[in-house]
């Protein structure tokens, strides 16, 4: 049997780089820029946490899962503090990530609640906060298993709005999805999606539709377009691509690439290589006239990095104080340079 979850994070994976872990005290920062999501670990609270101009309270350890970058704050006690574990966390395939996709902007969860957790949560702090060898790499992989665990939770809930989760959460469509995620080149229809999940063609459809928010067809579709703009990305040749998801032939497959976004394969390609329309021609170079090839020269901190401003002064990152007002959990995510503002609480 297919495994859900794996399948889909062999295509699209996820790695994890604690940059905190350890005391924070008075308000600290984090702005929404970059295309990186963060994961936080509250060991000890209390915590306020500010997204513009609600707020969360975290009484009680806590996981805090941002999958996309959006500004937040935290605010707590000047003298005694809270203690984090944090992470960025980059999905492969940026924004088109599906699980990055498919989740809200903004998850909280009590630690307690989150099924065989216990164990994995203990080491990583232990680890996070001691001075051991290897301590990085091994909190960074433990935060995958944490943010492995989390998933399986949520679509385990049945609590999920209509999306990739609450597919892969039901338990007859899990086992189509899983089929199809697997095997994209195989000819699938209607039918053979249904005899997968084990139920006639009128009822998958239904169903699949109630719990997906679109057809068997238009999800098919999705994913091998998906797949194939993953492939664009990492350099693959375009004639390589369409037998590996299911077209038989490079006319079809541009057909349908074209339906899906708007531009055709080779045109995608084409904005690859100059860097353009939010995919990275290579990581860390300039694109575009005058600018191939040569290294970017950082303009300010590294994502996650702590840095202390001058008592006083606010913080570009987080929003007006003034526009906080109590707020249930609501979303949010951010990225890069961790800023603080010891002693001083929003007014």
């Amino acid at each position: 049997m297919v495994d859900r979850l794996a399948v889909l994070l062999e295509r699209y994976p996820v790695s994890a780089e604690v940059f905190h872990a350890g005391a924070l005290c008075g308000i600290h920062a984090l702005d929404g820029g970059g295309d990186r999501g963060q994961l936080h670990l509250v060991r000890r609270g209390p915590v306020e946490v500010l997204h513009g101009k609600d707020v969360v309270h975290v009484t009680e350890p806590s996981l805090l899962l941002y999958p996309r970058p959006l500004a937040h704050r935290f605010v707590t006690d000047a003298e005694r503090g809270a203690d984090l574990a944090c992470a960025n966390l980059r999905f492969d395939g940026g924004h088109a990530h599906p699980l990055r996709a498919a989740l809200p902007d903004f998850v909280a969860m009590p630690l307690d609640r989150i099924g065989g957790a216990g164990p994995v949560l203990a080491l990583l702090f232990e680890e996070a906060f001691a001075e051991r060898c290897g301590r990085h790499a091994l909190v960074n992989r433990l935060f995958e298993v944490v943010l492995i665990q989390l998933l399986r939770q949520l679509m385990e809930s049945g609590r999920m709005p209509a999306g990739l989760l609450a597919g892969l959460g039901h338990p007859r469509l899990r086992h189509a999805l899983a089929a199809v995620h697997a095997a994209p080149a195989e000819p699938w229809t209607l039918e053979r999606m249904a005899a997968e999940a084990r139920m006639s063609r009128s009822v998958f459809a239904a169903a699949f539709r109630d719990a997906m928010g679109r057809t068997p067809a238009q999800y098919l579709a999705e994913w091998r377009i998906g797949l194939a703009q993953q492939a664009i990305r990492r350099g693959t040749p375009l004639k390589a691509i369409p037998a590996g998801i299911g077209y038989g032939s490079e006319a079809a497959f541009s057909r349908a690439f074209k339906a899906q976004t708007g531009l055709a394969p080779r045109g995608l390609a084409t904005h690859r290589c100059r860097g353009m329309n939010g995919v990275p021609a290579r990581l860390g170079r300039s694109g575009g006239a005058g600018g191939a090839g040569r290294v970017r020269r950082p303009t300010r901190p590294p994502a996650g990095r702590l840095r202390r401003t001058a008592h006083g002064q606010a913080s570009s990152a987080a929003g007006p104080a003034s526009s906080r007002r109590p707020a249930s959990r609501a979303g949010a995510g951010a990225d890069p340079g961790l800023t603080s503002q010891a002693g001083r609480r929003p007014r």
